[in-house]
């Protein structure tokens, strides 16, 4: 990967093949607007800013569900919040298929009554136990359970649908990093990964 196609190889030094103009241009960035993605989980760091840009994978990250108009509901030590900005620069993951028809025409309502239930009380609030990933994912087990489907454990909803996403961020901000501090980035070949 590079910001420029430089004359020769920075690895083997020979000369780069003509061909290497019409390469792809750019990497898809991973980060969406959560306010632009109705109806998603959407995960961004929680320190202020909120962006991913200097995100080191170290600090806490924060979790919402988004309503049909992009409107970020999670829950926090102050209780819940309804936020139309934050969260411009999330992971954003999809939790309704296009042609759940009345699931799409609920969402709103489930939403809300879900949100004002006692449970979501600035009190009950616990760092570890009662959090944010709590609030959403109970949320989307009362939406499974709703559609009569089973419920999904916390390891199982990240394990499936969080760390897909999450990895691909990861090498998306590795390439950005490195593109910020060299003119080019060698990414290992699978093989030479096992050998690392």
């Amino acid at each position: 990967f590079c910001r420029r196609a430089p004359p020769r190889c920075p690895a083997c030094g020979r000369p780069l093949p003509g061909g290497l103009r019409g390469a792809p241009l750019r990497v898809p960035d991973p980060f969406r607007s959560g306010h632009r993605d109705p109806r998603s989980f959407v995960l961004r760091p929680a320190a202020p800013g909120g962006g991913f840009r200097g995100y080191a994978g170290n600090s806490d990250l924060h979790v919402g569900i988004t309503n049909t108009n992009g409107v970020v509901y999670n829950y926090d030590e102050e209780g819940i919040h309804r936020d139309e900005t934050g969260w411009e620069q999330c992971i954003s993951i999809p939790l309704v298929q296009p042609d759940m028809f009345e699931l799409l025409e609920q969402w709103d309502k489930l939403l809300e009554e879900f949100s004002v239930r006692e449970a979501w009380l600035p009190h009950r609030y616990d760092a570890k136990a009662h959090n944010c990933y709590t609030y959403a994912l109970a949320f989307i087990n009362s939406i499974l359970t709703t559609l009569g489907k089973q419920q999904m454990s916390k390891s199982e909803f990240t394990e499936k649908f969080v760390i897909p996403h999450t990895k691909r961020a990861s090498k998306y901000l590795t390439l950005h990093q490195e593109l910020t501090a060299k003119e080019f980035y060698i990414v290992p070949l699978p093989e030479q990964e096992k050998q690392c």
